[in-house]
């Protein structure tokens, strides 16, 4: 996915740091602000797998570090429930001064919490998720349950959260002790989407059930089964980005028209691919269809597409078949199914290739002979053997 690195002004002035995810070859249809969980950042996998399945359909998003978390500046022990929900609106206002303001609201844990307090102050959101979010912001302070006597005496006290140490202060736990969402959630007047894990052991599953409760409708309750808290398993996230993406398009205005696809490439235009800041998986679009590419896990790549070179062989394989189909109907043949197997292998630094043909059919053999010889006609083969000259030229923000 396109990715932007930008940075805001939060609520209280801090710098804070943040990523505009974009789909693929064309404007996005909506755009998305997320919301991460309670000490974590937007860089959760869990967040950025959220923001590539939007992306695939369409959907913008802007993730961004609350106050004092990742990358964002200021201190985190300064922060409150309050002026989280204060960051939220910050973003959502840039978003609108650089991009479009957000149609959905999407937040994980305490993030879920906080978009459904913001929702209220944003005219432009149509829908709002929670994943994984308490019904009470309270519910946080069991992280700090130990530290409340230092809390009480001295104003601050350094906790341990998920392993890493930070400092909290009395104006944090009274601020969320004071929150709720009730009212927010009575008068949200936006479709409200609830997803939670069953075996959440972080966040029950009964605080899903209680906003589920408390939310009018249009409201939606889907269970993320199998998913811990974070929604560690990559499936996990895909799905439930899958589920949001589905569920907001009945929300969002409808997508745009796809191109025209009766042309060739070169009416078309260009193919275009992107690959991200983090690993090997690639997005690509031809003429609006898109389709992934990537390295196998030994490789380090997530293995959620072919690799360049299959794709390579696949193109090959693909134009023999079709080649082979026009000649047969063209001639009025009996060719039946035809595969086409392709086996590479790399020798004194050539590239050698065997390609074999399965053609079914009630065919004479002088006719098989012919659509041997017709393969190595295929528009790819030939490409392949004249060699193509490439030129490189640069484009976008970083052209000079």
């Amino acid at each position: 996915m396109p990715t932007h690195i930008v940075h805001f002004d939060g609520a209280s002035g801090d710098r804070l740091a943040a990523r505009a995810d974009l789909p693929v070859g064309g404007p996005p249809r909506a755009w998305a602000l997320v919301a991460h969980c309670f000490t974590c950042s937007k860089n959760l996998r869990a967040v950025v797998n959220l923001s590539r399945e939007l992306n695939r359909a369409g959907v913008a998003v802007l993730r961004f570090d609350f106050t004092g978390l990742g990358e964002s500046e200021g201190d985190f022990a300064d922060t409150t429930f309050s002026s989280n929900v204060a960051d939220l609106v910050a973003a959502a206002r840039y978003m609108a001064e650089v991009w479009r303001a957000p149609d959905l609201l999407i937040g994980h844990s305490l993030g879920g919490a906080a978009v459904l307090r913001a929702a209220h102050a944003l005219p432009s959101v149509r829908g709002v998720v929670t994943i994984g979010a308490p019904s009470d912001p309270v519910h946080v302070l069991g992280h700090v349950e130990g530290a409340r006597a230092e809390l009480e005496a001295m104003g601050e006290a350094e906790v341990s959260i998920g392993g890493r140490p930070f400092r909290i202060r009395k104006a944090f736990v009274d601020d969320v002790s004071e929150a709720r969402l009730d009212e927010a959630l009575r008068n949200l007047g936006r479709a409200l989407l609830v997803l939670h894990a069953p075996e959440d052991r972080i966040v029950p599953v009964a605080h899903a059930g209680r906003i589920f409760e408390a939310a009018r409708h249009p409201r939606s309750f889907v269970a993320l089964d199998g998913a811990d808290h974070l929604l560690s398993d990559p499936e996990a996230s895909r799905y439930a980005a899958g589920v949001i993406a589905a569920w907001a398009s009945c929300y969002l205005d409808p997508a745009p028209p796809a191109p025209s696809r009766s042309g060739t490439l070169a009416d078309e235009g260009r193919v275009t691919v992107v690959t991200g800041a983090e690993g090997y998986r690639t997005e690509g679009q031809v003429r609006g269809h898109r389709f992934l590419v990537d390295e196998p896990v030994q490789l380090g790549g997530t293995d959620e597409g072919p690799t360049p070179f299959e794709l390579l062989w696949a193109s090959l394989a693909a134009c023999t078949t079709i080649t082979l189909r026009m000649y047969a109907d063209r001639k009025k043949w009996p060719l039946e199914d035809i595969q086409v197997r392709i086996r590479h292998t790399r020798e004194a630094g050539r590239d050698h290739v065997v390609r074999e043909l399965r053609l079914d059919g009630p065919l004479d053999a002088e006719q098989r002979q012919r659509l041997v010889e017709i393969a190595d006609r295929c528009p790819v083969h030939r490409t392949m053997e004249r060699g193509v000259e490439i030129t490189t030229e640069v484009f976008g923000m970083d052209a000079t």
